[in-house]
């Protein structure tokens, strides 16, 4: 069964990441499942610290894309929207090179709130980082008072 309110394409989760830090860190969308978002993103100079290891603020701009981005494509966008209330995440393994992968699945998709759980590994299957996303789901009248 599908989680998806409308089912996204992966041409209209990129055109919607145009012009956006999105675009900026060069996150790509992968694949669309049934219950699952999954994207990559590439560590290089715009997503390393200074060590030249992966960023942890580049890896929770992943997190918060893939589950923010999935969360907003499970509610009817002509009446509500999913915004961010709450992310934490362990920074379990380093990554030097490459690209990293996550995918977010809901944990709990409520009338209210949303908790999506996002893996982000390595090109190996390796665990880099593991997040959780707690989103608010809105009226859309709610959001211009």
């Amino acid at each position: 069964m599908s989680i998806w309110y409308t089912y996204p394409t992966l041409e209209a989760l990129q055109q919607r990441a145009a012009g956006t830090m999105i675009a900026h860190l060069g996150i790509e969308y992968l694949e669309v499942g049934d219950d699952f978002l999954r994207a990559r993103m590439p560590v290089d100079a715009r997503t390393v610290q200074p060590f030249g290891i992966l960023h942890g603020g580049a890896s929770m701009a992943l997190a918060e894309t893939l589950g923010s981005t999935a969360a907003n494509w499970c509610v009817d966008f002509a009446e509500k929207m999913c915004v961010g209330l709450d992310i934490n995440a362990n920074h379990v393994r380093a990554a030097r090179s490459g690209y990293v992968i996550g995918t977010s699945r809901p944990v709990h998709l409520g009338s209210s709130t949303h908790v999506w759980e996002i893996r982000i590994e390595n090109e190996q299957a390796q665990l880099i980082c593991l997040a959780r996303l707690t989103m608010a789901v809105l009226k859309r009248t709610s959001l211009s008072q």
